[in-house]
């Protein structure tokens, strides 16, 4: 009996593989190319979503060497029960500045989607010094170390090249004032920065 094409395929190895590469690239193309032309993917939801000033773009790195990701999610689905604890659900046009974005999909605690000026910063630097002072329950470890002072040495050289990527657009004058911006704070007054302005396109949007 002649072999078929299907059996000479599954039989070698080689075939098999360039073939179920070559089937999952046009899949993948078909998928992800579309979204780049999508304008509510790729611009800001509103003129409230900017880039991070000098100060955020620190207390980010913060929150990520931290692995405050780990924990907390930073998408809030289109569900009732998540939009009615946490607010609006999330669109990707509130993530454009964020590379990589910080959805995650881990609860041990809770969504920081919206958690921009929910809190005092004071109720930040606490909860940072010791979570069990203002959430008894919380198993979330302390981060008192993040009072030392924040590096400014990279900071400009950090915001060029997100200018050279076309990630952001920091004019000469921002990038020129960002260790100014930056003097006198700590890991921790940058990383409640980050905090604060979490969220805040679309928080009070129903």
């Amino acid at each position: 009996m002649a072999q078929s094409k299907h059996d000479f395929i599954e039989r070698s190895v080689g075939w098999m593989i360039v073939l179920t590469l070559l089937v999952i690239s046009i899949g993948g193309l078909v998928e992800i190319v579309p979204l780049f032309f999508q304008k509510s993917l790729t611009t800001p939801a509103n003129e409230m979503v900017k880039p991070y000033d000098p100060v955020r773009l620190v207390g980010r790195d913060v929150y990520v060497r931290e692995g405050c990701y780990n924990c907390h999610s930073q998408m809030i689905r289109p569900f009732r029960a998540e939009t009615e604890r946490y607010g609006h659900y999330s669109v990707a046009g509130e993530f454009v500045y964020d590379h990589p974005f910080q959805w995650g999909s881990k609860r041990t605690g809770p969504d920081l989607a919206r958690v921009g000026g929910r809190y005092s910063d004071e109720w930040h630097r606490i909860h940072l010094h010791n979570p069990r002072d203002v959430v008894p329950e919380s198993n979330m470890p302390a981060f008192p170390w993040l009072e030392r002072p924040a590096s400014v040495s990279d900071i400009e050289d950090k915001m060029r090249a997100l200018n050279k990527v076309g990630l952001h657009k920091y004019s000469d004058e921002e990038i020129a004032g960002a260790k100014a911006a930056l003097e006198g704070k700590t890991e921790m007054d940058a990383l409640i920065a980050y905090l604060q302005g979490m969220g805040l396109a679309l928080q009070n949007v129903q």
